[in-house]
């Protein structure tokens, strides 16, 4: 690896999910041109669908998404790559589906898309999950029958002591207030109500404070602000693609600048592009992704890379620093049933 190359891992579904992967695999990023290349399987696991690091620690965590008991795995990372087992949890849920470190490190939260829920695993000194210290079962159900029939956590997102928890299920994000020396979650106002049908799966804040919302059912992209209850408020929305037919966004991403939003839409397989202005978020592009299904990307410099699930590829591309338009960038990276990236800087 050369002095200024960095790793990217690549999270994905093995044959117990019906993909083609064998774990975590192992791409090398070039800083200065953006290239992935393979160098292999960097652990065996089962469907580590998502990936997250610690904030300090060369420590990796990945979800395995089995349907009925669902576990965490922790690995260190060495200077190389390789990843080395550390420790495997229960979630205490089905298809575990997104995870995330609180920002002093000492705890790390996942979310049970099945059985929506959010589990709380402490993390000792060296950054291993000790044996959870709480499990926060949601309530509710939207009107879409086949997806809505109960609560579906797909992601959470660490706040100082509180915590935002997307449900599909329910079209709500909720908020909790993590108790840091207990571990346990205490359930606050509601921070997000959708309307009904709107599937929240990923959000994510703007510089300014805004929080945007993806709605996988729904189809849209929603802005949402302080209403003075401790509630967000709409303030906005827009469709995520013009083509026809159905279509799932997945991931959303706010440039680091605060001047462009990026959603994935599977069905359409395309890369949305919007301007932001502070009130509006303006449809600027619709790009392809050149593969089928991009269920998750990474912003990193002037580089988008998006996993195409059902194609089996990561696409690279650059980003146009004014326009914020993405631009294909060589030909994609072979990965097989790709669903999650996480960049590991040379540095970590």
């Amino acid at each position: 690896m050369g002095a200024r190359d960095e790793y990217v891992f690549v999270g994905g579904y093995t044959a117990d999910k019906g993909g083609d992967g064998e774990g975590i695999v192992l791409l090398r990023r070039d800083p200065a041109t953006g290239v992935l290349t393979r160098l292999g399987v960097a652990a065996r696991t089962p469907s580590p669908s998502f990936l997250a690091r610690h904030p300090t620690l060369p420590i990796l965590y990945a979800v395995n998404e089995l349907e009925s008991d669902g576990t965490v795995s922790a690995f260190t990372v060495g200077l190389d790559g390789a990843l080395t087992p550390l420790s495997v949890q229960p979630t205490g849920g089905g298809d575990p589906a997104h995870l995330a470190v609180t920002a002093d490190g000492r705890h790390l939260l996942v979310a049970n898309y099945a059985t929506g829920s959010v589990a709380v695993f402490p993390l000792d000194p060296e950054g291993a999950p000790s044996e959870r210290s709480d499990l926060l079962d949601l309530v509710g159900r939207g009107p879409v029958a086949d997806r809505q029939a109960g609560p579906h956590a797909h992601m959470v997102l660490p706040l100082r002591d509180d915590v935002l928890i997307a449900d599909l299920g329910s079209d709500k994000v909720w908020r909790a207030r993590l108790d840091r020396v207990a571990g346990r979650l205490t359930q606050l106002p509601v921070a997000v109500s959708a309307e009904p049908g709107t599937g929240p799966r990923h959000v994510r804040f703007s510089p300014d404070g805004a929080l945007f919302v993806v709605g996988e059912l729904s189809g849209d992209l929603t802005w949402w602000r302080p209403a003075g209850d401790g509630s967000l408020a709409e303030a906005g929305r827009v469709a995520t693609t013009t083509a026809e037919g159905e279509n799932y966004p997945s991931e959303v991403l706010v440039r680091a600048d605060g001047r462009f939003v990026y959603v994935a839409n599977r069905g359409a397989n395309t890369i949305a592009t919007f301007a932001w202005d502070g009130e509006e978020a303006t449809p600027v592009a619709e790009t392809s992704t050149g593969g089928d299904w991009p269920r998750h990307m990474i912003l990193v410099g002037d580089h988008l890379y998006v996993t195409n699930q059902r194609s089996q590829s990561v696409t690279t591309f650059r980003v146009d620093r004014e326009t914020g338009v993405p631009i294909p960038q060589g030909d994609p990276a072979a990965a097989p049933t790709p669903t999650c990236l996480l960049r590991w800087p040379a540095s970590a």
